[in-house]
Order: C-alpha cells, then structure tokens, then sequence
C-alpha cells in the first residue's frame, strides 16, 4: 500500500467520525456511508472494489427494462427465464426479475448509456445460449410514460389482452410516424406516440389481416410487441424494484 492508515490526515480522521455519525438518519446516511467507504477503499488504492461496492449498495442506480424479441415462439430461440436472469446477473444487472417466458427482465443497473448496455446484453446472449435476438430497453419513467400516453384509455369496452404496445427500438421520426397513420387497417385501430405503437385488435390477433412485416418496414426500425396486461404488470414489478 502507498501510504499506511497511521498516515491519515486530520481532516481524514474528521470524516470517518463523521460518518459515524450519520448513520442515524436513514437513506441520506446510507449514501454518506456509501460515499465514505469508497473515498477510503479509493485511499487504500483499491477503488475498484468501490465502484463494485457502490453498484451492490444500490447506490445512483436505475431500474430499467429489457423486453427480448422473438424467444420461445414456436419452438425456436429457446431460453430459460432462471438461465436469462443468471445472465443478466454475471453482465452485473442487478435484482434481475423475469415476467412470463417471452423474455422481459427488469433489473437494476448504474449504465447510463442505453446504447451501450443493449449492446452488452445482446452480446452476453449471443455468447451463451448462441443467437442474438433483439432487446429493447425503457427505463421505469420512460414505461410510465408509454403508459400514460394510451390513447385507447379513456374508451370504454377495451379489451386488455387485445391491445399491443409495440416497443420500437429507436425514434423513427415524425415522417415515418406520419405514414403509418395513413395506413387503413380496419378493423383493427392503430395510434403511434414516439417510440412505442398502439394498435387494438377488437377481433383478437389471431384473425388480424394487418401486417406487423409491412409497419415495421415503413418505420425503419424494429420492435417487439406485449399486451397490455403485461405492459401494466411490467411496470408493477419496475415500480416495485424502484421503492425496494
């Protein structure tokens, strides 16, 4: 070690007691306590304990949630939800919690970059279970908003399990959003609100004539779709993770 602890300065000394101190005041003194343990490991010269000590706290991190598209459909693209969540857990995704078997992990992750973390997660899929499916991200807030944005809420009769919310994987612009509310696709009725399309099937989607190939060709991106019960219930266990 550079320097030994007999060598800490008086203003050193003043922290620690200090810390000692506020660990009386609940969530502030678990960020103070968070603080001081990585500025002493970081004295020590083992700050990258601390950043890993940091993100096991809990510590400036956000719930975000992963939906993966295309797995378990027809036989095809199989994983398991514990072997998914294990996964997320090993690329340091924390508190990982699936929703049914069509692939939606909610977690823990100081990652500010969304870019980057999708990249990651779809690498360490690729790597163990040997394909590479797409996965769309939304943080708690941004699914919140997607939630109130329903333009289907206040109509009466609406089926839940026969409203699907499309998650884009990026922005496809107003123009691209423009010509696919010129689309006729009676019966079914289709609403887009920045990245995530609404479109209600009131005969179910097993009869639906509508081409999902042919929406997604005009946006220029991709997507993957949940109903609306799931989409709610997703958000329950986000909003959950949040206050936990």
């Amino acid at each position: 070690m550079a320097r030994s602890r007999r060598d800490l300065s008086s203003a050193d000394a003043r922290l620690l007691a200090n810390s000692s101190s506020a660990q009386s005041s609940g969530l502030a003194a678990k960020d103070h306590s968070a603080h001081f343990i990585a500025e002493a490991l970081g004295f020590f010269g083992i700050g990258g304990v601390a950043e890993t000590l940091g993100s096991i706290l809990g510590h400036d991190m956000g719930v975000i949630i992963s939906m993966l598209r295309g797995i378990n459909v027809g036989g095809h693209n199989k994983i398991k939800m514990d072997a998914l969540r294990e996964l997320y857990e090993s690329l340091k995704l924390w508190d990982a919690q699936s929703y049914v078997q069509s692939g939606n992990v909610i977690f823990r992750s100081d990652e500010r970059d969304i870019s980057r973390l999708t990249k990651r997660i779809e690498e360490g899929i690729e790597r163990k279970f040997g394909f590479r499916p797409d996965v769309i991200l939304r943080t708690a807030a941004e699914m919140r908003e997607g939630i109130a944005r329903n333009p289907f809420a206040k109509r009466r009769g609406i089926e839940p399990n026969k409203l699907l919310v499309t998650f884009l994987a990026s922005d496809p612009g107003e123009e691209a959003r423009e010509k696919v509310r010129q689309m006729k696709c009676d019966p079914e009725e289709l609403r887009i609100e920045g990245r995530e399309l609404y479109i209600y099937f009131p005969n179910g989607m097993g009869r639906s004539k509508l081409s999902l190939a042919r929406l997604e060709k005009t946006l220029k991106t991709s997507g993957t779709g949940r109903n609306w019960n799931s989409v709610t219930k997703i958000l329950e266990m986000a909003e959950r993770l949040e206050t936990s």
